[in-house]
């Protein structure tokens, strides 16, 4: 496994975010107070169970949403502060994104799937490249339907790689896998990691996970409840489900 980074630079920093939703005459928070920061190029999971306010937390950061209150930058840049425009450029030039269920489309192979991102992405690696690199390369040619699980996620992968995205933002992407292909796929994104550099955020509620990250960042009850920093990290082949 690679050793720690050691960069300097924040990647992240969120200050006393908070995020309420009303459902009729109740108002709910989501997030209470989030105050952290990430440094670029690490692995970082997001750990904490389901209402924890791990999945609202990565949408804002991903500018998917926005908080209620507080402040997020990303790279120095004040993510908080952004218009809608703005936001859909910053998606678009600086974030990947990997959900729980792949959202590929249907009638279309592999390749053409990821080619769908670097038709409009600024500096694109071709599709071979960024489906070689998840291990995919003999399998180009084939459609969604013609794959495994685990070959569709990691066509997902292959896809938010593909336009050279700084950061790579993961919501349960082993959540509908078995124990055996949700390896693979972390292995996958590991890979990612340490030869492209690419920071990577996964969020999930599988302990196991946690041993694998640079970072740890806990969750409950829409707050942080702890940080840490693994000093030896575990090849993903080593996790328990």
């Amino acid at each position: 496994m690679r050793a720690k980074t050691g960069q300097d630079h924040v990647l992240y920093r969120m200050q006393d975010i908070w995020k309420s939703f009303r459902t009729s005459s109740v108002e709910v928070h989501a997030l209470r107070g989030v105050t952290a920061d990430l440094p670029a190029g690490e692995f970082v999971v997001l750990l904490g169970a389901s209402g924890s306010g791990k999945s609202t937390l990565l949408n804002i950061l991903g500018g998917l949403d926005t908080a209620t209150s507080g402040q997020a930058w990303f790279q120095g840049q004040e993510l908080t502060a952004m218009s809608e425009r703005e936001l859909t450029r910053y998606r678009r030039d600086h974030v990947g994104f990997v959900f729980q269920f792949y959202n590929l489309v249907p009638s279309l192979t592999a390749r053409e799937n990821v080619a769908l991102v670097t038709e409009i992405s600024r500096d694109p690696m071709p599709p071979e490249e960024a489906l070689e690199r998840v291990g995919l390369g003999y399998r180009m040619d084939h459609f969604p339907a013609e794959m495994s699980g685990g070959e569709q996620q990691r066509v997902a992968i292959a896809r938010a790689i593909a336009k050279r995205p700084e950061v790579l933002l993961c919501d349960e992407p082993t959540g509908a896998l078995d124990s055996k292909t949700g390896v693979q796929v972390l292995e996958a994104l590991e890979q990612i990691n340490a030869e492209l550099g690419t920071s990577t955020i996964v969020i999930t509620h599988n302990a196991g996970i946690q041993a694998m990250a640079h970072r740890v960042v806990q969750l409950a009850d829409g707050n942080i409840s702890g940080i840490r920093e693994n000093a030896t990290r575990i090849d993903p082949s080593q996790i328990v489900w």
